[in-house]
């Protein structure tokens, strides 16, 4: 027996045998090990394009999303997104989805999702250790930006200073056409009838280009711009008006409603035409009311949103005039009076209510050109034509002021000032 134990002879093969389940089991565990981590990558590419999938540009979630009014997660059924999971997507057999979960949520102007997964994949030799399966799991996220949504309200100043030369040229043109060297064109219509000597007609005859013929141009413009610019057909929408149609009855005269249609809007903002009088100095030519305007304009526009959504748009009041103020207001006018009329830069104690509410106003500046042939030019608006601009700007929301002089063009002015409004930065909460 002592001989027996003492005899090393076949130690080998006793050690091999007692080693070959560890052995096996070792090696299987690596082999196992290895798949389970190909069948991860595998899935975590199925959960990376679900996630995607998920806050593409044209998805269900981002379409909800931009209907929403507020921040807050996004229910739909997320049976596609078990779709990028299944064994024939992914291309192997070998794995078990014990679960997939789709999170979305909207985050001010951001649409971001989260897909997490967790399966099961069969062991081979592992088996012999008693370990039937491995577990994996991962997560992938990823988030979308959608466009800002904004309402524009364009108010375009049509009054009769408006019919003044757009470029030192047609001011001079139209002076030295007319007896009393008058430079505005004054569109007069009596009784429904217009005066075909008036000098509305003498500018078209001389063609001398108004500045309202240029403002109604770029407005027009401005919708190609819109539609452009815009990433969907709800992004945008317009809604233009004026002073009046008539010196008779002036007010805030709706040429196009708010809308997204902005072929409709472009085709009625070029028929925008300068606001015709009965006679020549007709009530004292108090037809530039600035306060009136900015109050009536107010009640049109509603409650401002943040701009993350179309539920939710941003209010952008965009403000085209000469910046002159020529209205009855015998109490609080800035500049001296004549009578009950007053002739002012803007007051911009109304620009400051609306911005106070929420609003942002971007201004465009067409340049008062000073008209130094004009008496009453150079008795009431000559002592304040250096203050016309800082008014304007003073109106303007910060970074949406833009002056056009009258070697520019307008229309490129009004697309310049477009894009400064959708591209500044603005709160969301």
């Amino acid at each position: 027996m002592r001989n027996f134990w003492h005899d090393k002879a076949g130690n080998f093969g006793i050690l091999t045998a007692l080693m070959v389940v560890p052995i096996f089991g070792t090696a299987g565990v690596a082999l196992d090990i290895s798949q389970a981590m190909a069948v991860k990558a595998d899935l975590q590419q199925a959960a990376d394009a679900a996630v995607l999938s998920s806050v593409a540009k044209m998805s269900a979630y981002v379409e909800a999303a931009r209907k929403m009014s507020a921040d807050g997660s996004i229910e739909l059924p997320n049976g596609e997104a078990m779709d990028f999971f299944n064994k024939d997507a992914v291309g192997r057999d070998d794995f078990d989805v014990d679960s997939v979960k789709l999170s979305v949520e909207k985050v001010g102007n951001v649409v971001q999702a989260a897909v997490t997964f967790k399966a099961t994949v069969n062991t081979s030799l592992t088996r012999i250790l008693g370990k039937e399966f491995v577990t994996v799991s991962g997560k992938a996220t990823a988030k979308y930006e959608t466009e800002m949504y904004s309402d524009f309200y364009l108010l375009l100043d049509n009054t009769p200073s408006m019919g003044v030369g757009a470029t030192p040229n047609d001011v001079a043109k139209l002076v030295a056409n007319t007896s009393d060297k008058c430079a505005f064109a004054c569109h007069i219509v009596k009784d429904g009838v217009a005066d075909q000597n008036s000098y509305y007609f003498k500018a078209k005859q001389l063609g001398v280009t108004t500045r309202i013929n240029v403002v109604a141009t770029a407005t027009a413009s401005l919708m190609d711009t819109a539609v452009a610019t815009r990433k969907n057909v709800n992004q945008y929408r317009m809604a233009v008006y004026t002073f009046g149609e008539k010196a008779e009855d002036t007010k805030l005269l709706e040429v196009s409603p708010l809308s997204a249609d902005l072929a409709t809007a472009k085709k009625k903002a070029s028929a925008i035409d300068l606001m015709s009088i009965p006679y020549q100095s007709y009530n004292n030519d108090q037809m530039t009311d600035f306060d009136r305007a900015m109050t009536q304009i107010s009640d049109k526009i509603g409650t401002p949103g943040n701009g993350t959504s179309s539920a939710s748009p941003d209010k952008v009041i965009f403000f085209v005039s000469d910046g002159v103020g020529d209205s009855y207001k015998p109490s609080g006018c800035t500049k001296k009076l004549t009578g009950g009329r007053c002739q002012e830069p803007i007051d911009t104690k109304l620009c400051v209510a609306l911005k106070d509410k929420g609003y942002r106003i971007a201004v465009l500046y067409t340049t008062y050109l000073p008209l130094p042939t004009n008496d009453w030019y150079k008795t009431w608006i000559s002592p304040f034509q250096s203050q016309i601009s800082t008014k304007m700007q003073e109106c303007a929301s910060p970074g949406l002021f833009f002056e056009v002089s009258p070697t520019e063009g307008i229309t490129d002015a009004m697309s310049a000032l477009f894009k400064r409004v959708i591209t500044s930065p603005r709160l969301t909460s």
